[in-house]
């Protein structure tokens, strides 16, 4: 189906990778994983051929249909969410004057004319619709958002009405660039069991360890500018990496002591006539070895020592009969929620039920019509925004917004910290307004990790975050000892951090008293995902 070989690309000089290989065949699940800026985006650039590579070459089936979700949005008009997921926007008359400029030509006997032919059979199917409507469905949309403009939706709805488009075409290779960045929960466990029964090849790009675990039967790295194969899940993968390494160091370490063997032997008998020729065959046996290189030791979770909140009282945030509306649409009417001192407390739901909303409301960045909210004693609360550019300083370089926000941090330890998270060099000196999403991401957890709160509010935190930070967040949330209350559709995340789940539907807010997996045994299973599911 796909072929790469002898792949090599490279900028300012700087090697993204050489000598890449990679095969998928079809029906196969795979995932490209590396840190940021390794150049795993680039492969889908060169993959789709929108980049040109170096050296090297890419061959594909010419029978086989691609299609492939960008981590970036196209831009939209007047088309609807309906549309963009039937494909039906402009697509209809483009195929058909494919299909006339084929024929007038005499090529029909070619892969492109028969590509052409079979979507545009499809986008006439009267099923078709039915399915895209099933597949909105399943990614969040209600009924009513079909017929929107998609102008009029955020980047996010955007990405999953083209996630659906996809979905529904349901091509031979399916290429995946971040798809569960602007999911929720229910959607994104909605998406993983679709996937699951998905006929074509997979190709992912994904900072979601329990999704690639769930989907994924191969990984590919791109590590030191090489791409290194593996089989098995991403949890097999840490670990045959691991092993990899540990068989690695033991046989560097083994020639190396050979060569010294063999060294000593030559320095020692060299001059003596009796053993010099033997002395100088050790001496062309280390020339004939091929050395084998000290490895590189795999990357690492950062830990650091960030100073404790202040102690908070025994309740951290009450909310007492909160009557929440927006205009006409009533989220909340009566809700009553106690967080208490060292809850560690994640919300789940459906979308649109008003998770973000209370967690707004225990913040207190928006005023609700009824009710009372109370704050415990010496509450401080910190929150975390998914608009993470609120909480900037433009004018602000990323070591001005850390010292800010730590006076007694010393500019060295600010420095390494904001090191090992991935802000290095000249990049300390970038103003806050020209990062990346990934990037105020970062700076916005090193802020709270420098100087946290004792109520810590976070909405969806590990957005933007490859797989690493988002083990450092974990390490530190976990040493974290005051409140916690986040909104996170990372499966693994949840289940490290939460030991309470609320519910929130309809208005309604159902608390239980466990983590994760309790919450599951006791409803059977999550509810919301189940049916969508179902609806699938």
């Amino acid at each position: 189906m796909l072929t790469i070989r002898e792949l090599k690309k490279s900028y300012g000089g700087r090697i993204l990778f050489e000598k890449a290989a990679m095969q998928i065949n079809y029906g196969e699940r795979v995932a490209l994983v590396g840190p940021n800026g390794a150049g795993k985006t680039t492969i889908f650039s060169i993959i789709m051929k929108t980049e040109d590579p170096d050296e090297g070459e890419v061959q594909r089936d010419p029978w086989t249909t691609v299609g492939f979700l960008p981590q970036e949005s196209e831009v939209v008009g007047a088309e609807t969410a309906l549309e963009i997921a039937t494909g039906r926007a402009g697509m209809i008359e483009k195929l058909e004057e494919t299909l006339h400029t084929l024929e007038k030509a005499g090529t029909v006997d070619v892969p492109e004319y028969y590509e052409a032919q079979a979507k545009h059979d499809a986008l006439v199917d009267p099923s078709f619709e039915a399915r895209a409507k099933k597949v909105l469905s399943g990614l969040g949309f209600r009924e009513t958002d079909f017929a929107r403009p998609a102008r009029e939706l955020s980047g996010g709805w955007i990405m999953r009405a083209h996630l659906a488009r996809l979905l529904v075409m349901e091509p031979d290779l399916l290429m995946l660039d971040e798809p569960t960045n602007h999911l929720d929960l229910v959607s994104l466990l909605w998406l993983q069991g679709y996937l699951r029964n998905y006929k074509g090849a997979l190709l992912m790009i994904s900072h979601d360890r329990q999704f690639m675990d769930e989907l994924t039967q191969q990984v590919f790295e791109i590590s030191n500018s090489k791409l290194v194969s593996y089989s098995g899940n991403y949890t097999d993968y840490l670990r045959q990496r691991e092993e990899n390494y540990e068989n690695q160091v033991a046989a560097h370490k083994n020639q190396q002591k050979e060569i010294q063997a063999l060294q000593e032997f030559a320095d020692r008998f060299r001059s003596v006539s009796s053993k010099a020729a033997q002395a100088m065959s050790k001496l062309k046996q280390i020339e004939r070895m091929e050395l084998i290189e000290k490895p590189q030791a795999p990357r690492k979770p950062f830990r650091f020592q960030f100073p404790q909140a202040a102690r908070g009282g025994q309740r951290s945030v009450q909310l007492e009969g909160i009557h929440m509306a927006y205009g006409a649409n009533k989220v909340y009417q009566g809700m009553d929620v106690l967080v208490e001192r060292g809850d560690r407390t994640v919300l789940v739901g459906p979308n649109g039920a008003g998770k973000s909303t209370l967690l707004k409301i225990l913040a207190g960045v928006v005023e609700f019509q009824k009710g009372e909210r109370k704050l415990g004693h010496n509450a401080r609360i910190g929150y975390y925004s998914q608009h993470r550019s609120a909480t900037l300083g433009a004018d602000n370089t990323v070591l001005d917004e850390v010292l800010l926000s730590a006076p007694t941090l010393r500019e060295d330890e600010a420095r390494g910290i904001l090191g090992s998270f991935m802000f290095r060099k000249e990049e300390i000196y970038k103003k806050t307004e020209v990062l990346s999403g990934g990037e105020k991401s970062r700076l916005n957890l090193v802020k709270f990790l420098v100087d946290p709160p004792n109520i810590l509010l976070m909405d969806e935190p590990t957005t933007h975050l490859d797989i690493l930070t988002v083990e450092s967040l974990i390490i530190a949330l976990e040493r974290f000892e005051e409140t916690l209350v986040f909104i996170s559709h990372d499966v693994h995340f949840i289940r490290k951090l939460a030991r309470k789940v609320i519910h929130v539907n309809a208005g309604q807010v159902c608390p239980y008293s466990g983590g994760y997996d309790y919450y599951l045994e006791k409803t059977g299973g999550f509810g919301d995902a189940r049916a969508a599911l179902t609806a699938a």
